[in-house]
C-alpha cells in the first residue's frame, strides 16, 4: 500500500513539474548579427550612431499564445539595445564611416529603433502548432537638414510539434532581428545620405 502511494505521489509530482515547465516564462538574451555585406560610401567621415527601443513593453508574447498565460516571453530593452548599437556601428564602419556615440551639431547621424517585436500563436492543426514572429526596425538618417527614414519588417512562421524551448526561441528571434538588420543596411539610401 505504501509503495502504491509513493508511486502515485511520484506521478503527480512529475506531472506537476512538466506542467510548470510548460508554463514557465522565458527571459531571452538576444545577440542578433547582420550578415549581408553593405556598399562603401564613406571615406572615414564621422557619423553619430544611436540605437533605441521604442516598444511599450519588454514582453513580446506568450509561449501558449493565450493573452492570460503566465508563460510570457520577455526581451529586455536594456539588454537588446547595446546589441543593436553594436551592429549599427559595425554597419556604418563597413560603409566607410567612423561611428561615434556623442552627437554634435552638423554631424550626420544614424539612429536604429526597434519599433515592434512580437511572438504570437499561429494556426493550430492536429499535432502541429505554429508560432508567428515579427520584428520592425526603423532607421533614420539626418544630414545637412535632410532626413531619410526607412522601415524594415521581418516575419517568420515556425511550425512545431513540441513547443520551442528557450534556446529555440532565442535562435528564432536572433534570426528574425538579424534579417531586419540585413534589410535595413541593404538600403543604399542610408549610405548615400550619410555621404552627401
Amino acid at each position: 500500500m505504501n509503495r502504491r502511494h509513493v508511486l502515485c505521489a511520484g506521478a503527480v509530482l512529475l506531472a506537476a513539474s512538466l506542467l510548470a515547465g510548460c508554463a514557465s516564462p522565458h527571459y531571452l538574451q538576444l545577440n542578433p548579427q547582420r550578415s549581408t555585406p553593405v556598399d562603401q560610401f564613406g571615406n572615414g567621415e564621422a557619423v553619430t550612431v544611436a540605437a533605441t527601443d521604442e516598444r511599450d513593453d519588454d514582453v513580446i508574447g506568450t509561449r501558449s499564445g493565450s493573452a492570460m498565460s503566465t508563460a510570457v516571453i520577455t526581451v529586455n530593452a536594456h539588454e537588446l539595445v547595446p546589441q543593436l548599437q553594436r551592429e549599427a556601428e559595425r554597419a556604418v564602419r563597413d560603409m566607410g564611416f567612423s561611428p561615434i556615440v556623442e552627437p554634435a551639431n552638423g554631424r550626420p547621424s544614424l539612429t536604429v529603433s526597434l519599433l515592434h517585436l512580437g511572438y504570437e500563436r499561429g494556426e493550430s492543426r492536429p499535432v502541429i502548432d505554429e508560432a508567428r514572429l515579427k520584428a520592425i526596425l526603423e532607421v533614420k538618417v539626418v544630414n545637412q537638414g535632410t532626413t531619410y527614414t526607412g522601415t524594415y519588417t521581418s516575419r517568420r512562421t515556425q511550425s512545431y510539434a513540441v513547443r520551442p524551448d528557450r534556446d529555440a526561441n532565442t535562435r528564432m528571434l536572433n534570426d528574425l532581428i538579424s534579417d531586419a538588420l540585413d534589410r535595413a543596411f541593404s538600403d543604399p539610401e542610408l549610405g548615400r545620405l550619410l555621404a552627401r
